[in-house]
């Protein structure tokens, strides 16, 4: 496998300007791309990066999000339109989120012709799409060209403009690069109500990024398949108990089952809400409660279905010394992405448990449209 640079740091610096509501440059090939998130917008923001630019911005949106508001016929991709007379920071808000409150008032009236074929989205723009999602923000984004004549100087123009700038490859590379260095950085024997004899385990990348953690329950046997399940944090069910999903039940099951089998591991995975955030999870249950199931909701926010890695899970197990597992597992999807990651799934083990009545469409949904096998 070819080895690629060390560059988390880079990005994780991006990520952290783009959460605080900075303008960061993207730096291609042959392009250097200014990029504002969308859900920050305002008009002062809007008009630092139309000065910049010397040029009026585009929204980008991703290509499910736009096909949502009627801007394109495919979802795939990204859009980038541009932002012409009457769009206002507010109606750029709106656009990237619809959750947001609305007024009919100020619901804008946008159609195809506003896409400026000349301005289809390349490798910059979904770079930038890529870069929001990892920073737990909307996929949407105000962008505009760096004028050509910066080109030659960008560094020195971007460091007086207070513009940090991120290499477009380092983003591409982030999340293998993530995986591939995560470390064993901890571990410490914590009893459990339901189950004493626990080791955690702690797993972090080299740039000090997000921590995933391994239960080890018991005395696994890693020269027989190892009794594993993959389980991605969730908040509101794991920790408050929340009824909207059976995240709780999964977690706190699984760890009595490997218990009473006498040994095997949790992986609890960083990446909440199906990997788009706890924020955005929060805002497609908005959606929920409107009457969207949990694909349509994570979908109108621009998000694919389900936005969860699990080459990081891989590469806990080989550092755990386990190549051969038992999954614990519904989901067809868990059981392929481990074998691609050279893990081999020996069996699939059934963990469902009964629904309620806050849960219950949820269920049916993962079921019905996501392929779970209950």
């Amino acid at each position: 496998m070819q080895q690629l640079p060390n560059t988390l740091q880079p990005v994780e610096r991006a990520i952290s300007d783009l959460r605080r509501g900075a303008t960061i440059v993207l730096v291609g090939a042959d392009q250097a791309l200014l990029v504002h998130p969308a859900e920050g917008a305002t008009a002062a923001r809007l008009g630092r990066v139309a000065g910049l630019a010397k040029s009026s911005p585009s929204l980008l949106l991703t290509g499910r999000r736009a096909h949502i508001l009627g801007l394109t016929e495919s979802p795939g991709g990204a859009v980038r339109m541009a932002l012409g007379t009457g769009i206002t920071a507010e109606t750029v808000r709106m656009m990237a989120d619809p959750a947001a409150p609305q007024s009919e008032e100020n619901v804008p009236a946008i159609s195809i012709s506003q896409i400026d074929p000349a301005t289809r989205p390349g490798a910059n723009e979904i770079g930038a799409i890529e870069l929001l999602k990892l920073a737990g923000l909307l996929p949407a984004a105000v962008v505009a060209a760096v004028p050509a004549e910066r080109m030659e100087y960008l560094s020195a123009w971007a460091e007086a403009q207070a513009l940090l700038t991120v290499d477009l490859e380092h983003v591409r590379n982030y999340q293998e690069i993530e995986a591939r260095t995560l470390e064993r950085v901890g571990a410490a024997h914590v009893p459990l109500d339901t189950e004493e004899n626990v080791e955690i385990v702690a797993f972090r990348p080299s740039d000090g990024g997000r921590e995933h953690l391994a239960l080890v329950i018991g005395a696994p046997d890693p020269a027989a398949p190892v009794l594993v399940r993959l389980h991605s944090e969730c908040f509101t069910g794991d920790l408050l108990g929340s009824l909207r999903c059976d995240c709780g039940d999964q977690l706190r099951g699984a760890i009595a089952e490997i218990g009473k089998a006498g040994g095997g591991m949790v992986l609890y995975l960083a990446q909440e809400g199906r990997g788009i955030g706890l924020v955005n999870k929060l805002r497609a249950y908005t959606l929920q409660d409107q009457g969207l199931d949990t694909i349509d909701a994570n979908e109108q926010l621009g998000f694919e279905a389900d936005e969860r890695l699990y080459r990081p899970a891989a590469e806990m197990l080989r550092q755990l010394g386990v190549g051969t597992v038992r999954l614990m597992t519904n989901n067809p999807d868990k059981v392929a992405a481990l074998a691609e990651w050279g893990i081999d799934v020996a069996e699939r083990v059934e963990h469902a448990f009964p629904s309620n009545e806050h849960n219950a469409f949820y269920l049916a949904t993962k079921r019905d449209r996501a392929g779970h096998l209950f």
